[in-house]
């Protein structure tokens, strides 16, 4: 294989989490009166970080309750305590990958470890799991991806990024990392591969079975 680094985007790639997003963000906004469907949120807001959400949200609609976070996650959490799922296939992928792994993720430290814990896969990666809380700019910029591959000592060329976004391919891109696209989690659309690749992503796979071909092609 070429890469000496795979680095995973969490949502949607390791955890089949953004529908279960969703719910949480759409009850949460419909207590401030504010009313957005499912494809209007993933278009929007798939791939960036839940600050980034946030600030869209308040130039669009005005400000949100201080406390909107904490509402969030008090929706949010037990939904992933109830029905999160790891992605299929994926425990087989980390135990056949033999080069170094990581995640970078728009998520929020905390939430990152709730759920990859939950799912059983937090001990995978631990302690390489950053977060875009630690950048200054979050997806579609490069700084997350740059700031992983930087705290693992790997070269951008030498490493790949699985994701499933826009905003993660177009930030893939922008660091000169290569990317492959993942539309296998329950919230990808028809139209999403062709998008994912339209943006730069390589190769795009539905299924978690082709990660290892796809990485040695």
């Amino acid at each position: 294989m070429e890469f000496d680094l795979v680095i995973f985007d969490c949502d949607g790639v390791l955890i089949d989490s953004e529908l279960l997003s969703i719910r949480a963000d759409q009850e949460c906004l419909a207590e401030c009166g504010i009313e957005l469907t499912r494809d209007e949120i993933l278009e929007r807001y798939t791939g960036i970080s839940f600050a980034g959400m946030v600030a869209d949200l308040q130039e669009r609609h005005g400000p949100l309750p201080t406390d909107f976070a904490d509402r969030h996650r008090n929706r949010l959490w037990p939904l992933f305590e109830e029905e999160l799922q790891a992605i299929p296939g994926i425990t087989d992928v980390l135990d056949s990958l033999d080069c170094r792994i990581c995640v970078a993720s728009s998520g929020r430290p905390e939430r990152l470890k709730h759920a990859l814990s939950l799912v059983a896969l937090y001990d995978r990666f631990h302690p390489h799991i950053f977060s875009a809380t630690e950048v200054p700019r979050g997806k579609p910029a490069p700084d997350l991806f740059l700031h992983a591959a930087q705290r693992m000592g790997v070269a951008p060329a030498r490493c790949v990024v699985i994701e499933d976004s826009m905003p993660g391919v177009i930030a893939a891109v922008a660091a000169d990392i290569t990317v492959i696209g993942f539309v296998g989690a329950s919230h990808c659309r028809s139209g999403d591969a062709a998008r994912l690749s339209a943006q730069g992503a390589v190769a795009v796979i539905d299924d978690m079975a082709q990660l290892l071909p796809a990485l040695a092609r």
